[in-house]
């Protein structure tokens, strides 16, 4: 086994770049010793903020680039058009084998232009999907297109259904992760078009395990492992998710601040309670892998802080060294076979 897991960072995207990236990418090498970061961005800025910090110095690389990819532009034109921009830097070094992952805080419509254009797509795989983790009651489910594929056909979402099950097993640890595609009610008749011709797709597809349907109401109660829908729904239910939880962590604080005796109590039950809501804080689980490329490219969300930097990095240890993406391939074409 190599050394390293190499991970090409893309320092400048993001609405916190280069500061909480680059405090990010410091915090994953002093947790992990596997781990090699290769920061991509205007050098000078780079390492004022690592002069900032105590690290292994051997697992932390700058690589100069110019240019940055602004959340506004065109994407296809600014991936094009901007070949010293950090983002393509750090992705042609997953491209040349150089890194085994890519990290971004960036703008998405670029992540998911560069991914599939430098990176390309796996053999066989048709469209490659953005796959973040969610918090349940009794753990996290795969969410799984958030965001890639508005316009999914039924072929796709069996696919995302394999992906998502390859994922969850060999990272997650989830032995026989159950798929349900999202649905507006449990009845195989029910659904648009799409969900009901993909439903017996599903249905009889020997290698995942398919359990129906499933509502939105019943995706925080853990009812499901790999969550599959195409990406306009994917990313309505991501965000209701970050509303709702960011609503519900304010009011918990609020209610607890009325009155001296609900002040005491809070004192009382802060570290419970804290951990508590930990769970449900979705920087904990790093950001969204796409998968089916060729190497590993993650998209952390455009406000991402050090933590969700750092959890997206050291995800990608685990990918790598699960070789997520040979089995994938194996996965993808026992179903061409």
């Amino acid at each position: 086994m190599a050394k390293y897991v190499n991970v090409a960072v893309d320092a400048m995207g993001g609405d916190n770049a280069p500061l909480e990236i680059v405090k990010g990418a410091v915090e994953a090498v002093n947790e992990s010793t596997h781990v090699k970061v290769y920061l991509a961005g205007q050098e000078a800025q780079i390492n004022a903020e690592l002069a900032k910090y105590t690290y292994n110095k051997d697992q932390v690389e700058v690589v100069p680039a110019s240019e940055v990819i602004d959340m506004a532009e065109p994407p296809v034109m600014a991936i094009r058009r901007k070949k010293d921009s950090s983002m393509v830097k750090a992705l042609n070094l997953v491209k040349d084998g150089s890194c085994d992952a890519f990290v971004s805080a960036g703008s998405t419509g670029a992540t998911l232009v560069g991914g599939q254009v430098i990176v390309g797509r796996i053999k066989g795989v048709e469209r490659p999907p953005l796959a973040p983790l969610i918090p349940t009651a009794d753990g996290c489910a795969l969410l799984i297109d958030c965001g890639a594929n508005v316009d999914a056909r039924p072929s796709h979402l069996v696919q995302f259904a394999k992906m998502g099950s390859v994922y969850m097993e060999s990272v997650m640890g989830v032995k026989n992760p159950r798929v349900a595609i999202v649905n507006i009610g449990a009845e195989e008749e029910k659904g648009n078009a799409l969900v009901k011709e993909t439903f017996p797709l599903l249905k009889n597809c020997p290698d995942i395990n398919f359990t129906g349907s499933i509502e939105a109401r019943d995706i925080p109660a853990g009812m499901a492992d790999v969550i599959v829908c195409e990406a306009f729904v994917g990313n309505v239910i991501l965000k209701m998710y970050e509303g709702v939880g960011g609503i519900l962590i304010k009011k918990v604080k609020e209610g607890m601040m009325t009155t001296l005796r609900s002040k005491i109590g809070a004192l009382l039950v802060k570290p419970a309670l804290k951990q508590t809501l930990k769970a449900f804080d979705l920087e904990q689980y790093g950001g969204a892998p796409m998968l089916g490329l060729n190497g590993l490219v993650v998209k952390t969300h455009g406000s991402s802080k050090a933590v969700e930097i750092k959890n997206s990095i050291l995800q990608c240890i685990t990918f790598t060294e699960q070789n997520i993406n040979q089995k994938i391939k194996e996965k993808i074409t026992m179903e061409k076979n």
